[in-house]
């Protein structure tokens, strides 16, 4: 790859692409709480309110938009939301561990959460929140599912995003795939790039599934399984 062509790869990934409405749709997540997790909250003390600073540096904050980088740190983070209640200061704590441990920035968009650094991450975060041994053990389980759902590149960075059909269930398809290259970074079946939201347009319009698969050359479940993500975000 080009110096171009990687500069223009790393644009990709990181402009203010997302409402934050539509990125928590993707991401199957609450947008209270992506909206915390972006912009940060207030918390009461006894000494009166404070403000828990951001999980995620949005690519804009007026407005406040994601970028397909700030999709993926979402993503993984809502793997330990989804079976154990996210600790903001617990997260921030182990990610800073991690990082200042082995020296790598924004830990959440790099490969090496499969390796170890993803380890330490995960050990330090289940001391914090006091997790048991087997609980721990379903936490790595449920983050290396998570994980198996973004695709990186020679450079270790997020390059493609395979967002669950159904809320977190674990599923080996990956026919539904959000590429900041294509369709603006909106999900389409990977296949034939046929946008998502088109295919469930014209289901509701009461075309049949054998029509619109004949007419973009899908398979019936590539579409079916286009018009599931699009009714369950």
């Amino acid at each position: 790859m080009s110096v171009k062509q990687e500069n223009t790869a790393l644009s990709d990934r990181d402009v203010s692409a997302y409402a934050l409405a539509e990125a928590a749709r993707y991401t199957r997540l609450p947008p209270a709480t992506l909206r915390s997790w972006m912009l940060g909250r207030e918390y009461p003390t006894t000494e009166g309110v404070a403000q828990f600073p951001p999980l995620i540096r949005p690519a804009s904050l007026r407005p406040p938009l994601l970028s397909f980088s700030n999709l993926i740190e979402a993503h993984v983070l809502r793997s330990l939301r989804t079976e154990h209640g996210v600790s903001v200061k617990a997260l921030r704590n182990a990610l800073t561990y991690a990082e200042k441990a082995l020296r790598i920035q924004r830990l959440l968009l790099r490969s090496e959460l499969c390796t170890d650094a993803g380890r330490i991450f995960l050990d330090r975060y289940g001391e914090l929140i006091e997790l048991s041994a087997s609980g721990q053990l379903a936490m790595r389980r449920l983050f290396e599912e998570h994980l198996k759902r973004v695709e990186w590149d020679f450079a270790k960075l997020p390059v493609r995003f395979y967002p669950f059909i159904l809320g977190s269930t674990p599923s080996v398809d990956r026919s539904i795939v959000i590429d900041p290259r294509i369709s603006f970074g909106r999900p389409i079946v990977k296949r034939k790039g046929v946008s998502t939201s088109a295919i469930a347009g014209r289901i509701d319009a009461r075309e049949s599934i054998a029509d619109i698969a004949s007419d973009y050359d899908l398979t019936s479940s590539e579409v079916e399984q286009a018009a599931l993500y699009e009714r369950a975000a």
